[in-house]
């Protein structure tokens, strides 16, 4: 019986390599399962309102309720990130999520002109929205956004991971108040319906990680044949 000497002096370097690449490990800041949730949310039919920042060029509207005259059917938000509001003027809208701007314009009326306002501003239209998506899809780069995009939709729009993308090292970075925050997602988990697929904002970078266990294998393969190891029959 002959012993694979030579397969084994091929097989060994790769092996070696592979174990070594397992060293690496994502940074203890980067969220992850539950909590990494809590930075991005999940992608749902009511939760861009509730997360999305106003950004200026975005069109709002602003019902007061039982005030019609007071209330603004469309009002887009200019250069310096204001609007302007029957009775109180001038208000800074850019950075804020629209239940805080909301809260904002309420308490301004309440203060001085109505009692007992209500207030709900809504973002009718958007204005030019962005994400970055990096790493192993197979065409990164900057791609314009709809309102309501998930991490699914995002990869999507890079023609999806590589062969040796690390499905479970899939990293949404985001700025959160001057912050920049990131989770880790596992795509698989999403894919078979056991996680949520996270909410995609405008400014989001999508960072899709490399396996190089993947990577070693599949270049294994690819020489194999040429070495006669294994070859496929």
């Amino acid at each position: 019986m002959r012993h694979p000497t030579a397969a084994c002096r091929i097989l060994a370097p790769i092996v070696l390599t592979a174990l070594l690449s397992g060293c690496h490990s994502l940074s203890p800041t980067l969220q992850q399962g539950p909590a990494a949730f809590q930075v991005t949310g999940a992608a749902s039919a009511g939760a861009p309102q509730q997360q999305y920042l106003i950004q200026p060029a975005d069109v709002l509207s602003v019902n007061v309720l039982y005030e019609p005259d007071v209330s603004l059917a469309s009002s887009k938000v200019d250069s310096n990130g204001d609007i302007q509001v029957p009775l109180i003027g001038t208000v800074h809208a850019a950075g804020l999520t629209a239940p805080q701007l909301s809260q904002n314009i309420q308490t301004a009326l309440g203060a001085k002109y109505l009692r007992d306002p209500m207030v709900t501003v809504s973002v009718t239209s958007f204005s030019h929205q962005q994400v970055a998506v990096e790493g192993q899809v197979i065409h990164p780069g900057v791609y314009d956004i709809p309102n309501n995009t998930s991490l699914i939709q995002a990869l999507a729009l890079a023609q999806g991971p590589t062969r040796t993308a690390a499905l479970n090292q899939v990293i949404v970075f985001r700025t959160v108040n001057g912050q920049r925050m990131g989770a880790v997602f596992d795509l698989k988990r999403i894919r078979y319906g056991y996680d949520p697929d996270p909410l995609i904002l405008a400014g989001d970078e999508v960072v899709v990680g490399f396996s190089e266990v993947k990577g070693v294998y599949r270049d294994f393969l690819a020489a194999a044949p040429a070495l006669s190891v294994f070859r496929p029959f």
